[in-house]
């Protein structure tokens, strides 16, 4: 019978003398001088294993051991396993480009990236996976609670839905399509359609030409989008609720994960504190703040939220609200896209949460009106003509709605406190790298 390291120690204590099997991966080997010990890896943990001879193995190799297990407060788990057989089902070559047992913080990002099928099984770098799994979990399981529907929208369109340019063209038969910036217009689809709430998960593309610290061209979007609302307000509370939830679940059953980063998520209460401001009161603060941390010298004045303005109002949050979770509303027109429902005359229903001083969330109330939506495009340079399978949504009756998507990767970025948004992604997508 396997026994995997989380329980060890419950066979130690039912019954010592009682022959188990473990095997998983080769971690760490040490010759103490007549006893030598094995660090078996698998999905659960490490099991320190104790052998009178010197084994013949290689670091990551794949192994299957029968012995007893006894308690040990001093090994991993609090017990371990004294081998009487050993079998060395695939050995691994010795020559490691990766350590996989090292200490991951020394090791540069490229050499985790280039090294990607070693480096996910260290155990600090594959815990960031089951954080992000579990997000993935309490995400789906609140909405659910909240009677939504999951759909899955097609990830190949026939061009965009949100009036840009950064799209990438894919062959297809005859003709060029495009990979899915959004899922936007299937999420308003599925609300016409009569489903009222719809949530996604799943990957979105954007082939912009950034090379920053938090941006991917491929990222999972959890996305979101509700009928019968009034304004971006009813989309934030919503959105309260869903952090609220995820940031618990991570906490319970992510808590090894956590202290693996020394990192710790916000409580429910801090959540709920999270403030509303305007876009131009976000302005005024991230250039209080600016001048406030420049002391004599005088700092540049801020614009638009961009990203050093997020960082400076979730500091502002922080010390001023005990919270590191803003959400930003009334976006300027200029800021939002096409289909955003206005206001007034320069200001939108639509809004971004920064956590931690990163966007995580942009989302907002939608046009819901046929004649509305063809009458504004003109004003952001588009043609009706050429919008006609988005446009068509909205002919025949549909309600006010509107939704938000959060980065999936942004948000495990900022949980974990990673420096980049790419470690929080298993195979990342930048403009150099495609591989593995």
């Amino acid at each position: 019978m396997r026994v995997l390291a989380k329980n060890i120690i419950e066979e130690a204590k039912k019954n010592p003398d009682a022959e188990i099997e473990a095997y998983g991966w080769v971690h760490r080997v040490r010759d103490m001088g007549g006893v030598n010990f094995i660090i078996l890896r698998d999905r659960t943990g490490l099991t320190q294993l104790v052998l009178s001879e010197k084994p013949d193995l290689t670091l990551e190799s794949v192994i299957r051991v029968k012995g007893n297990p006894v308690l040990n407060e001093k090994a991993p788990g609090g017990a371990e396993l004294r081998v009487k057989t050993l079998e060395v089902i695939n050995r691994a070559n010795p020559d490691l480009p990766f350590q996989v047992n090292g200490d991951v913080s020394k090791v540069g990002l490229e050499s985790i990236l280039d090294n990607r099928t070693l480096s996910l099984r260290n155990p600090k770098i594959r815990s960031i996976f089951k954080v992000q799994a579990t997000i993935v979990e309490a995400f789906s399981a609140y909405l659910r609670g909240q009677d939504f529907t999951e759909f899955k929208s097609s990830k190949l369109v026939g061009g965009a839905t949100e009036g840009g340019s950064s799209l990438f063209e894919v062959e297809y038969f005859d003709r060029k399509m495009c990979l899915a910036q959004s899922p936007q217009a299937y999420k308003q689809t599925m609300v016409v359609v009569g489903l009222e709430r719809v949530f996604e998960v799943g990957p979105v593309y954007r082939a912009e030409k950034h090379e920053t610290s938090r941006h991917l061209t491929e990222y999972v979007s959890l996305d979101v989008e509700m009928g019968f609302i009034e304004s971006e307000l009813d989309l934030i509370e919503l959105e309260r609720g869903l952090l609220g939830y995820v940031f618990q679940q991570v906490n319970e059953k992510n808590a090894e994960d956590l202290a693996a980063w020394g990192a710790a998520v916000p409580t429910p209460e801090s959540v709920a504190a999270a403030p509303i401001i305007s876009y131009e009161e976000a302005l005024r603060i991230a250039n209080d703040e600016a001048a406030r941390n420049a002391g004599k010298n005088k700092p540049g004045k801020l614009f638009d939220v961009n990203p050093e303005a997020e960082r400076l109002v979730c500091e502002w949050a922080a010390r001023e609200k005990g919270t590191e979770l803003v959400f930003v509303n009334d976006f300027p027109r200029k800021e939002r896209p096409f289909y955003t429902y206005p206001k007034d005359a320069a200001n939108t229903m639509s809004f971004d949460a920064l956590f931690r001083g990163l966007e995580i969330t942009t989302g907002g109330r939608r046009q819901d009106n046929y004649e509305a939506l063809v009458g504004g495009l003109p004003k952001f340079g588009l043609k009706a003509e050429n919008m006609e399978g988005y446009l068509s949504i909205f002919r025949y009756g549909c309600p006010p709605h509107g939704g938000f998507a959060i980065g999936l990767e942004r948000l495990t970025q900022k949980i974990l406190g990673l420096a980049n948004v790419k470690e929080a992604c298993l195979f990342p997508r930048d403009r150099k790298r495609i591989a593995p």
